[in-house]
């Protein structure tokens, strides 16, 4: 599995790994800042954005998908920042091959599993029949009585492309996700915990990150520090950037 990624800056490699739905250019903004002073790199998980599609996907998959492009692109290690399923992955990654992360920021996920809660997303895009439509806003409007949130709409129609013929296909392994999805809210786990530095970001608006959490948060990532960016939800790098960067960069 090569993975897919956009590259930019230079000096101390920091890793991105995005959520599920999305693709590299979800960290645009965050990467273009951080290639100031890192030489970032954002990656497409398998069944996202431009990288091989797979009928396998889990955590332990995902990691060592990340762990062959440090190997590939002949990194030692870097900083990994991963959000939701993303950082899932970075947990696992840090876990999996903690030589790879110097350290590591873990953006409004746990390492615990989580209950299914994108099944009518899933439902909705599976309903579609993509070929019979000609533009893209009559697929926007077809997906609203499902999905009535615009903001959630206009993230989930990125992932769609136009073949030769100008027909729609999804850029995303639809079929492939909804199938591994229970895979996908299953924790992290490992006998070793990661004793290097962690920091995780949650938002004040979010649940994803409860108090509850925190023991098994610090017993797997022991010098970990927890931080809320007050008015941000699960989509912290996305509603506040300014603060998240603050603290990625004060934390790096």
């Amino acid at each position: 599995m090569q993975l897919h990624f956009k590259e930019t800056g230079q000096g101390r490699a920091v890793v991105l790994l995005h959520g599920l739905f999305g693709s590299a250019d979800n960290w645009f903004f965050i990467a273009q800042r951080l290639a100031e002073k890192f030489h970032v790199f954002a990656l497409d998980h398998r069944n996202h954005g431009r990288s091989p599609h797979s009928a396998e996907m889990n955590y332990r998959l995902m990691a060592a998908d990340v762990e062959k492009f440090f190997r590939t692109r002949g990194l030692e290690n870097a900083a990994v920042i991963g959000h939701s399923m993303g950082g899932k992955t970075a947990m696992q990654l840090a876990l999996q091959f903690p030589q790879r992360v110097e350290k590591l920021v873990v953006a409004d996920m746990a390492p615990r599993a989580y209950a299914p809660a994108h099944d009518k997303i899933f439902a909705a895009l599976l309903a579609l029949d993509l070929p019979k439509f000609q533009a893209r806003q009559q697929i926007e409007d077809a997906l609203a009585p499902e999905i009535p949130n615009l903001v959630l709409r206009r993230f989930l129609l990125k992932n769609l492309g136009r073949n030769a013929d100008g027909a729609f296909f999804w850029k995303i392994n639809l079929a492939g996700l909804a199938k591994n999805y229970l895979r996908l809210g299953e924790p992290v786990a490992a006998a070793v915990p990661f004793a290097k530095p962690t920091l995780f970001i949650r938002g004040g608006k979010s649940k994803y990150i409860k108090a509850e959490d925190e023991p098994l948060i610090r017993e797997l990532f022991p010098q970990s520090q927890i931080l809320t960016i007050a008015e941000a939800s699960h989509w912290v790098h996305a509603d506040q950037p300014e603060e998240f960067l603050r603290l990625l960069l004060d934390f790096l």
